[in-house]
């Protein structure tokens, strides 16, 4: 049986799943704005702002 390897790396050379738009629950869409009318804003408005 042969000795465990230690393997350095640079961890934040990798990309995690909260790097991403889906990771953050965003819809998938195309462009930029995809996803992003009115009711989207409106959905995100804090408590606070209003109703």
């Amino acid at each position: 049986m042969g000795k465990a390897k230690l393997v350095f790396g640079d961890p934040l050379e990798q990309q995690s799943g909260d790097d991403t738009d889906r990771g953050w629950g965003e819809r998938p869409g195309v462009g930029e704005s995809a996803g992003r009318g009115l009711d989207w804003y409106l959905s995100q408005r804090p408590p606070h702002h209003g109703g």
